[in-house]
């Protein structure tokens, strides 16, 4: 089954343009990746795999205007995440400078209005309140929530993307803030925040 089946399939309500923007996303990435090692997805199966896990959350989360994406690495799951959510504003931070020259490269080719390209680590950026804080394969939850306490507030939520460890991580404290765990077939969603 193709990307486009599947979601379809498991309801994940995607914008028209999405599946011509993830081809031209995938299409770069596929070259870029050569050059410059962005990411372990080497093929198109990989690759679908990983944008998948990135746009599943979509079938859950409310409604956000504003999103931060701590450590976005070459698109996951933040830049996924804008071009499914074209009404949130998106804002994608990474300090590498191949990939958040990448990043910007993809919001520039795609005229992704609604994505903004921050190249620094997140603990130099300047405090901001945002609805909704991702992350995907950047550190425990502990030192993510650390991480993004200047970027949210008592009503943000926060979406992190773990594995089979996310249980030990949640054991080792996510400050008593209401959470629940939505897994996939390999993929478990760590979501904190009052709306859970």
């Amino acid at each position: 089954m193709d990307l486009k089946t599947t979601l379809q399939t498991d309801g994940i309500d995607v914008p028209e343009n999405f599946f011509y923007n993830i081809q031209k996303y995938k299409e770069h990435l596929f070259k870029w990746n050569k050059i410059h090692n962005l990411t372990g997805a080497r093929d198109e199966a990989t690759m679908d795999e990983f944008i998948y896990d990135a746009v599943f959350p979509v079938s859950f989360l409310p409604h956000v205007d504003t999103l931060l994406d701590i450590g976005t690495g070459a698109g996951f799951p933040g830049m996924i995440l804008a071009m499914a959510l074209p009404n949130t504003e998106v804002t994608l931070v990474e300090p590498l400078t191949k990939r958040a020259a990448f990043l910007q490269f993809i919001k520039a080719d795609l005229g992704l209005k609604n994505v903004t390209v921050v190249k620094k680590r997140v603990e130099e950026m300047e405090s901001e309140v945002f609805e909704l804080i991702t992350s995907r394969a950047v550190t425990q939850t502990k030192m993510l929530l650390e991480l993004s306490k200047d970027f949210r507030d008592s009503s943000s939520k926060l979406l992190f993307y773990k594995g089979q460890k996310v249980y030990d991580e949640i054991e080792d404290g996510v400050e008593g803030m209401k959470h629940k765990v939505i897994t996939t077939h390999n993929r478990h969603y760590l979501l904190l925040g009052e709306y859970v």
